[in-house]
């Protein structure tokens, strides 16, 4: 009985293929407005897949490519054909230049915007280099302050306990640059909410 049973992986695979086809096909063609951009790894080693969704219907729409290069991107705007991708008005993605310059070539009509998650992290980066630029331009006590604050400084503050707001509270006020650098950086943050 068992033996019946028994799939090897790629009959798996392909039973799955088949069953997103189907699902692809019942959907229809897509007719995007608001497409988001993302790439996958796929498998150790850096490779990487790109996957396209339809913002407003909330589903996948394209999974493809060989990699994350701009001449992969350029293959979903052939996929979706020339009339559909002058139709977007949107694409959100990361930073990434190759989905940008696709994006920008393909869907001219299409504003970019870069996703919340990238880009507080590279301002969370930025930010604890101004901790550590002050941390090593400082002397003595004024240090204490800054020392084992990282994670203080780059969480959010309504997710700091008690003791982490009194000792963020204590960072900003003890040093007028790193206030300024957090301020900056929770401001840029409120412009998604």
């Amino acid at each position: 009985m068992a033996d019946e049973l028994h799939l090897d992986w790629k009959s798996v695979k392909e039973l799955d293929k088949q069953y997103m086809r189907e699902q692809l096909r019942r959907a229809g063609r897509a007719k995007p407005e608001v497409i988001g951009i993302d790439e996958i790894s796929i498998r150790k080693g850096h490779t990487y897949r790109i996957v396209v969704s339809d913002l407003l219907r909330f589903r996948p729409i394209w999974f493809g490519g060989k990699d994350r290069s701009e001449a992969s991107m350029e293959m979903f705007y052939q996929w979706l054909e020339p009339k559909r991708s002058e139709a977007i008005r949107l694409a959100v993605m990361d930073r990434w230049k190759p989905f940008r310059t696709a994006t920008k070539r393909q869907a001219e009509n299409a504003a970019v915007l870069f996703d919340k998650f990238h880009i507080m992290r590279h301002l969370g980066e930025a930010l604890d280099e101004v901790r550590k630029s002050e941390y090593a331009r400082l002397t003595g006590p004024k240090r204490r302050f800054i020392k084992g604050q990282k994670y203080t400084l780059l969480s959010n503050r309504e997710s700091l306990d008690l003791d982490g707001r009194r000792a963020l509270r204590k960072l900003l006020a003890a040093n007028r640059r790193l206030h300024v650098a957090y301020l900056l950086k929770e401001s840029f943050g409120q412009l998604w909410s």
